[in-house]
């Protein structure tokens, strides 16, 4: 089996290394389970720990391995060790090298430590997403366990002793020690591409209603991953900055996070947003074709789902009925974006431009106990579907055309009362005598 992957082609034979770039605790790993795996799923946070136990008794470099050692340990497809690793990737957890030489193809998969709590409960992405992929009650148990315990301390004097109270410095033998080799916690933060112009952004606003140091890099970052997590446009952006600046007119990194839900909120009925999985897991082409199938292949594999909705809709934002469906599609049938495309484009060709809930989610069942993973797959079901159909719908035309040309024919008919002809007269009554 063969999973593409861009221009990557990943087997079971491939090998890998893992190198761990960070000091990862147990502690570590509670965090994972506990705050991560609601977001990532239980693959992705195994694969995390197998990788982990791939590593020697220094913790630092694992000996080669190939992708059969992880199929194998976890009982998993290939496919689902891609999609797996790639949301390691994406929320900071794991980098992954590539190399193609004579002997195949390597892997090098470099380790982070998660975020700290603190950490995690302030990032502007990841905090959100949990809250609404786990609901309040069990958000509220999750922050209340990673609380510091407060004790009361005013009661108490300080009796703690200073460095040079307990040690003093005497002459002593010269050394010099390199120390950018030395083992410390390295974290990978969650990239995000600017999906926002953050330049044309900063451009809108007039020297005098700003401060000309309120975009620092950290407010740029900050943008730019609530623009991602809230989908804003520069526009929304602009407004939502405007009612985040403080007396200085520096933006607040507090207010704006919290005017960027709000807003959320107030055009998705009160609703947060969560995460999906965006990527195919296979069959996605390393380039685009010429041919209309292979333009229509690309644009179902690259294209979100709400975005191709839109194009639908000819630019203009979508129902809040269809955004519902194809969030119900994504999130309840966790069908891949590839494919929610595919099933949006064939439902509404053959359905009048309309979706129907009832019959989408027929569709979407059936794809979905078929294993429809890819757009490729979903084009041929789609297919299949359709001519099967198209038969059965012939062959139920040519039945009814047999039915109605072998009736009599006056049956279902308009008789016009005609008067009977002196011929007619005497032949009918030459047909009666053989009956008397």
């Amino acid at each position: 089996m063969v999973i593409v992957l861009n221009n990557e082609h990943v087997l079971p034979a491939d090998t890998y290394t893992v190198i761990n770039k960070s000091i990862i605790t147990e502690y570590d790993k509670k965090i994972i389970t506990m705050l991560y795996q609601p977001i990532i799923g239980i693959n992705s946070c195994n694969l995390y720990f197998l990788l982990i136990n791939d590593l020697d008794k220094n913790e630092m470099i694992s000996e080669e391995e190939n992708h059969h050692h992880i199929i194998n340990s976890m009982r998993i497809s290939l496919s689902e060790v891609v999609v797996a690793r790639e949301k390691l990737e994406a929320i900071g957890l794991l980098k992954t090298y590539y190399k193609q030489d004579k002997t195949g193809n390597n892997y090098v998969y470099e380790l982070f430590s998660p975020l700290k709590p603190n950490e995690y409960f302030s990032h502007p992405i990841l905090n959100i997403v949990l809250f609404n992929n786990v609901g309040k009650k069990e958000y509220e148990k999750l922050v209340n366990y990673f609380k510091m315990p407060k004790v009361k301390l005013s009661d108490y004097e300080d009796v703690t002793k200073s460095f040079d109270e307990v040690f003093e410095s005497i002459s002593g033998t010269y050394f010099e020690n390199n120390l950018l080799d030395i083992k410390r916690e390295n974290k990978s933060d969650i990239i995000v591409s600017n999906i926002i112009d953050i330049d044309m952004l900063i451009s809108s606003f007039s020297k005098d209603s700003i401060n000309k140091s309120a975009f620092t890099k950290d407010i740029k970052d900050l943008i730019i991953k609530l623009s991602f997590v809230y989908k804003l446009d520069e526009e929304e952006m602009k407004n939502i900055i405007i009612n985040s600046l403080n007396d200085k007119l520096l933006i607040d990194k507090i207010e704006l996070r919290k005017n960027a839900r709000n807003y959320y909120q107030f055009e998705n009925s009160a609703k947060l947003p969560t995460l999906v999985y965006r990527s195919s897991p296979k069959g996605i082409s390393s380039s685009m074709g010429s041919s209309k199938r292979d333009k229509m292949i690309y644009t179902f594999e690259t294209v979100s789902p709400y975005d191709f909705l839109k194009s639908k809709y000819n630019g203009a934002k979508p129902t809040a009925r269809d955004i519902s469906l194809i969030e119900s599609l994504m999130i309840d049938t966790n069908l891949r974006y590839p494919v929610v495309n595919v099933l949006i484009d064939y439902v509404m060709k053959i359905n009048d431009k309309k979706l129907s809930k009832s019959f989408v989610e027929t569709i979407a069942g059936q794809w979905k106990r078929l294993k429809i993973e890819t757009a490729i797959d979903a084009m041929n079901q789609a297919e299949k579907e359709y001519k099967k159909n198209k038969k059965i719908k012939e062959e139920k035309t040519k039945t009814t055309t047999k039915k109605e040309a072998s009736v009599p024919e006056w049956f279902n008919k308009d008789i016009t009362k005609t008067e009977i002809t002196k011929d007619d007269e005497n032949e009918l009554k030459d047909m009666l005598k053989e009956f008397k």
